[in-house]
């Protein structure tokens, strides 16, 4: 997948507020500081079009970035981070939940996990959410290349065992810093807009 054009298309905290040109959409999930923005750049192939920051909690908005003109990356904001306090985690919540009630054009739902640690409560939590829905997920393991070779096999393992993955679901192993997993998602990307 060749990316020419990025535009950050719409900002949205409703649903008046979503694009309505019927485009595919996949959302992006994760923890505050779990790598969605590094993420996002790496697979639109810039350098800082999604924030990265050092500051968990930044994204507070449901932010629909128009790939190619062809279809949506969204980004939500992170959830797990205790100084958002929680009428606040609340309105994410609640805002994450009516984009999933209300989107016909969701394709797929891509999950980030770190990598170097076992799935939290907040992780599983929002996996069965997702799959509350009905959804297709993709768990992107994030920071891949910061876990020693000899571990690998190991976090491998306990990723698997974590999540209840159904037929249609799926494990990426991710870096974006050697960009390993980003042609997989590029292939899954494809499918799910029936490309060949």
């Amino acid at each position: 997948m060749k990316i020419d054009d990025v535009e950050l298309a719409s900002v949205a905290v409703r649903a008046s507020q979503y694009p309505t040109d019927g485009k595919p959409e996949f959302l992006l999930v994760g923890r505050s500081n779990v790598g969605k923005s590094s993420f996002i750049n790496s697979i639109i192939g810039r350098k800082d079009l999604a924030r990265t920051s050092a500051t968990p909690g930044k994204t507070q908005t449901l932010n629909f970035y128009l790939v190619n003109d062809k279809f949506y990356l969204i980004d939500v904001p992170g959830y797990g981070y205790a100084a958002v306090d929680k009428d606040t985690q609340q309105k994410f919540g609640m805002m994450i939940e009516e984009y999933l009630i209300n989107r016909e054009n969701l394709k797929r739902v891509f999950m980030l996990v770190d990598f170097r640690h076992k799935p939290s409560e907040d992780d599983l939590l929002m996996f069965n959410f997702i799959k509350y829905y009905n959804l297709d997920v993709t768990i992107v393991a994030t920071k891949y290349d910061k876990v020693k070779q000899s571990e690998k096999v190991k976090q491998e393992r306990l990723l698997n065992d974590s999540f209840e993955l159904g037929e249609n679901d799926n494990i990426v192993y991710f870096s974006s810093v050697t960009k390993k997993g980003r042609e997989e998602i590029y292939d899954i990307l494809n499918k799910c807009m029936g490309a060949k």
